[in-house]
């Protein structure tokens, strides 16, 4: 079952120089309990579209699109109270850098109860408080957090990343949400530690049908429970589909060129050149026509300056004018 929809999404930013759109005809559903991996460069409009799906929206921004849902309401057309209360209560982000959204001048003990809701409590104000306590330690527990009282008593700064970033997701898992949506959660941490927040946000996914968005820039990064995944250029789709499809057989360019460059590794010969796509992504107030990688594509040509439309083949979806392989039919 689908539960967030999004189609032909389109986000404007005002500038000096006129609108600039960041997302353009962008696509995403997203069903019940799956984890869906969304890859892409930096700048390429990520954080942006995980920001218009919870709401997060610069007065500045102008967005449109065919369908933004979640579940049975047009997000488009909440106001602002009512968009509050759906996002409040079935979604949740957690973010790449834990340490700067962690209040420094407080211990974690307090800053994770605050985020218990008070409607699960029971009882006069000191049960209600001793409640918010053992609740808050089993949310500690539930992330793999084994010394919760040390825990609950350190200021931010005295955490490692891993243990900062469980704080964090603790703190997102607090009301069950629906919907996790996870910014890069692992940038710069070590391999085992990455390997134990992933383990540990696919577990919760399981254990409690939870969607996860997995939003990163890496696709060594890519978990093996992610059942799909989408790549992301400048704020364009470039395709989507199975996570084990689209590793193994890519139709895009643009998958393909990820995929090589994410083979370098400690085995490779010194002073060997590294698979790379020639230039460099293009500023905001310079986005080329038509797809916009084509620019850097090998296999470009007068078509690319049309964007191309968004196509189907077996399970995988793609958007460019000469995939890497084509079935008979659209030959």
């Amino acid at each position: 079952m689908t539960i967030l929809d999004i189609r032909n999404l389109n986000i404007e930013l005002e500038t000096d120089n006129g609108p600039v759109r960041v997302l353009d005809r962008f696509n995403l559903q997203l069903a019940e309990g799956e984890i869906h991996t969304l890859v892409g460069e930096s700048g390429s409009g990520k954080s942006l579209l995980a920001k218009a799906i919870l709401g997060f929206i610069n007065p500045r921004w102008k967005i449109t699109a065919d369908r933004l849902w979640w579940r049975d309401y047009d997000l488009l057309a909440l106001n602002n109270a009512q968009r509050r209360l759906v996002t409040g209560r079935d979604m949740a982000m957690i973010f790449q850098d834990p340490s700067s959204h962690l209040d420094p001048n407080d211990k974690v003990g307090p800053q994770l109860c605050e985020t218990i809701p008070s409607g699960e409590l029971t009882g006069i104000y000191l049960k209600r408080r001793a409640d918010r306590q053992t609740r808050a330690e089993r949310l500690l527990h539930r992330v793999g957090i084994k010394d919760t009282k040390d825990v609950m008593e350190s200021y931010p700064h005295e955490l490692s990343e891993g243990l900062a970033q469980k704080v964090s997701i603790a703190m997102a898992i607090a009301h069950n949400p629906k919907l996790l949506i996870a910014d890069e959660p692992t940038t710069a941490m070590e391999p085992s530690t990455r390997a134990q927040i992933y383990r540990l946000l696919a577990k919760l996914s399981a254990g409690q049908g939870m969607s996860i968005l997995m939003i990163t820039q890496d696709l060594t990064a890519v978990v093996p429970e992610s059942q799909r995944i989408s790549l992301i250029y400048c704020g364009q789709l470039m395709e989507t589909g199975p996570t084990d499809d689209v590793m193994q057989a890519p139709l895009h360019p643009y998958t393909d060129a990820m995929l090589s460059m994410s083979l370098f590794n400690q085995d490779t010969p010194v002073k060997t050149r590294l698979p790379t796509l020639s230039g460099a992504i293009p500023t905001l107030q310079h986005m080329p026509i038509g797809c916009r990688l084509g620019p850097r594509c090998p296999y470009a040509r007068r078509a690319c300056v049309k964007q191309p439309e968004l196509r189907k083949q077996q399970h995988q979806q793609f958007a460019c004018h000469y995939p890497l392989r084509e079935d008979s039919e659209h030959e």
